[in-house]
């Protein structure tokens, strides 16, 4: 690669990173996700959008207008072949604090799921639930997890597609239990920006299949289909997530979100003008002393 090449490289790299600092910026701002003296617990899988998530925490940390402490934390499910290294070796070249909490799901997974059968829901609620109690343990007042704006709309669709819901990922989640919040720094970033900075920076990736469990075949299709849209129509993916933050609830059909059965006409004053001039009856067989006033009834 020659000088020029290498000039430009840095330059696009450059402008992919201050583009991603400001959405995660933009984010925690939008939804109020980081406040001061914030203890924030950032959850590393060893995957890409967790070892960007804390890189670019860990630059805003800096120069942020409110202080907070960020605390990398994974969970090591003693999957066969897991390479326990990589992490804590990571962590130290950081110099930053660090737990691996050491939690052995994969076996009750294993013992629960029949074999040939996605492990992925009950993984993943077996990891929520003991990085919860974590988070209490270590006084985090927030836990950070790695969900980009691709995982959000994939999971709106998921939803929709097989569990008849309008339901997608939030930026910021109090659980049910009201002892924990969930943030997303990543929720305006997507996958595509993540995986260009992820392979400038070598992150020292960890495979997500070391269980033997491929990814859900649903959201594998619903990757698929929204990489075709990307393709043919760039920036469909950020209007379906931007419709997420303009939900018109009178415009939809939940009964429990918005009252359709108390609807009653007003006409009383002057009404606004409507877009268009009032037609002329051309024929008409009514007779207009027919007419029933409404109003005063």
């Amino acid at each position: 690669m020659n000088q020029t090449d290498t000039r430009k490289d840095t330059l696009e790299f450059n402008k992919l990173q201050k583009r991603l600092r400001r959405n995660v910026g933009n984010a925690i701002t939008d939804y109020q996700m980081i406040e001061d003296n914030d203890v924030v617990m950032a959850c590393m899988s060893g995957g890409k959008d967790s070892f960007a998530m804390l890189d670019i925490l860990l630059s805003l940390q800096k120069v942020a207008p409110v202080r907070f402490e960020v605390i990398a934390v994974n969970l090591d499910q003693k999957q066969p072949g897991f390479p326990e290294h990589i992490l804590p070796d990571y962590f130290e070249q950081l110099n930053i604090p660090y737990y691996i909490v050491d939690k052995d799901t994969y076996s009750v997974v294993r013992e629960k799921i029949p074999e040939g059968k996605t492990t992925c829901g009950l993984c993943s609620r077996l990891r929520r639930g003991t990085l919860y109690s974590f988070a209490e343990k270590i006084g985090a007042t927030k836990i950070a997890l790695g969900h980009h704006m691709d995982d959000i709309v994939e999971t709106l669709f998921l939803n929709m597609f097989h569990g008849a819901r309008m339901k997608a990922m939030p930026p910021k989640l109090r659980s049910d239990d009201g002892r924990n919040v969930v943030i997303r720094p990543l929720t305006y970033c997507r996958e595509k920006d993540l995986i260009r900075f992820a392979d400038h920076k070598a992150f020292p990736i960890i495979p997500c299949n070391l269980c033997g469990s491929q990814e859900n075949l649903q959201r594998q299709a619903i990757k698929g289909m929204l990489s075709e849209w990307d393709k043919k129509d760039a920036g469909r993916v950020e209007s379906v997530f931007k419709s997420l933050q303009n939900v018109s609830p009178s415009q939809l059909a939940d009964r429990e979100l918005f009252d359709f059965e108390n609807l009653p006409l007003d006409r009383e004053g002057e009404r606004e003008a409507y877009g268009f001039t009032e037609a002329t009856v051309s024929s008409t067989n009514i007779d207009h002393s027919l007419y029933i006033d409404v109003t005063n009834l």
